[in-house]
């Protein structure tokens, strides 16, 4: 038993202090993948089974929502592309740089933690596909959180949600910036430090402010909901509805910064110019 208690401290410092233990956590994150691929198996078996019996009326109906609904994506993509366009000169006026949006991958919600004050779920995208500790993750509505540990064909994200978690946002409407913190509820998020002269109000969304690196800047994460307000205290106590699904989505995207794909490039790069160099040597 002592034994067993001095291991336990001195992995936990060699975590904590050092760091020691990515590696084997992610080469045990590398080994679950199957377990995560097997529990996910039924759902995806049922759902093949269900379609094997959908009728022909329901297909019909199906394909003319999604052409309905793609019709309005193409009316907003054209929408878009003129922002787009006009942004790309509005920066280029400014001398700025001209990227108009982030690269992002499309994974799949693969497990969900069991513990329940820990809100994780584990997508299946890892390392081998260019996912790194701290990119964002989005769902089709906002943004759900943080990629916290990466194996080679797995990633385990932190929602917004956790208690641990939090976000810098600002408000749309006038650009005030605050924190947004996870308290264990992922239908309620909570807004820090805000004094109670700040104009905020219900219905306000606050979108990711970019500050700290950590989130791209602009990414919706939450609607004001509440305002309270105490009696001589110098801040209010705000409670904001997170936009993505937190405990629903199951298809999300992986967002990559630009210095990321400066990174990749600038590494496959030198990746290419190795055999080069080696071969020139050789001639030689």
């Amino acid at each position: 038993m002592l034994l067993v208690i001095v291991l336990s401290a001195v992995l936990i410092v060699a975590d904590a202090r050092f760091d020691k233990l990515t590696p084997v956590r992610s080469a045990i994150g590398t080994g679950l993948a199957p377990v995560h691929w097997f529990g996910n198996a039924p759902s995806e078996f049922s759902d093949w089974v269900a379609s094997l019996f959908t009728s022909k009326e329901d297909l019909q109906e199906e394909n003319e929502a999604l052409r309905a609904r793609l019709l309005i994506l193409e009316r907003r993509a054209l929408k878009y592309a003129a922002l787009a366009s006009e942004n790309n000169e509005l920066r280029k006026l400014m001398n700025s740089s001209e990227v108009l949006d982030d690269r992002v991958i499309v994974g799949e919600v693969v497990a969900v933690s069991p513990d329940p004050f820990s809100h994780e779920v584990v997508i299946n995208k890892g390392s081998r596909d260019g996912v790194e500790v701290g990119q964002a993750i989005l769902d089709a509505n906002g943004l759900m959180g943080q990629v916290q540990q990466t194996s080679s064909f797995t990633s385990r994200v932190l929602l917004v949600s956790d208690s641990s978690h939090a976000v810098p946002v600002e408000v749309v409407r006038n650009g005030l910036r605050a924190i947004l913190l996870g308290n264990g509820d992922t239908s309620a998020l909570e807004l820090v430090h805000v004094p109670d002269t700040a104009d905020i109000r219900e219905g306000d969304l606050l979108v990711s402010s970019g500050l700290g690196g950590r989130f791209p800047k602009g990414y919706p994460v939450a609607e004001v909901d509440q305002i309270t307000k105490e009696p001589g205290e110098p801040f209010v106590k705000i409670r904001a509805t997170p936009m993505a699904e937190l405990n629903r989505s199951r298809l999300v995207l992986v967002v990559f910064s630009p210095e990321q794909d400066a990174t990749d490039e600038a590494r496959s790069d030198a990746d290419a110019a190795e055999p080069a160099s080696s071969e020139q040597s050789e001639v030689r």
